[in-house]
């Protein structure tokens, strides 16, 4: 992804895991977002997500990078996909869903995770 392109809408978290892995050094070290409710993180959660419940992604959008790109994730990506419409609304040609969420993420990169 590179910062003068629009990122995609979606990604696999196949394709999540390799960008946050391999981009390690900033411009374009990504920022993972997960969009889950607190209680939700109890369960499982990726320790260097940026914790942003859906709820008050609104009141938070204007602290978000416009030049790194945004990786978001909820359970199963249903929450997350609405989050980056709405930053993609505000103008947010970074923001990219991560289809399956943490449920994927869990099924397919880290099994240790708690699935729910």
């Amino acid at each position: 992804m590179t910062q003068s392109a629009t990122a995609p809408l979606e990604i696999n978290v196949a394709q999540a895991h390799t960008i946050l892995r391999e981009t390690r050094e900033a411009p374009a070290l990504p920022l993972l977002i997960d969009v889950r409710e607190t209680h939700e993180l109890e369960i499982a959660r990726i320790d260097t997500a940026l914790h942003i419940p859906l709820r008050e992604l609104p009141q938070k959008a204007d602290t978000l990078p416009r030049d790194r790109p945004l990786l978001l994730l909820c359970h199963h990506g249903g929450r997350s996909r609405r989050a980056t419409e709405y930053l993609r609304h505000l103008g947010f040609s970074n923001a990219t869903n991560i289809v399956g969420g943490i449920d994927a993420w869990a099924e397919q990169i880290d099994p240790k995770l708690a699935r729910y």
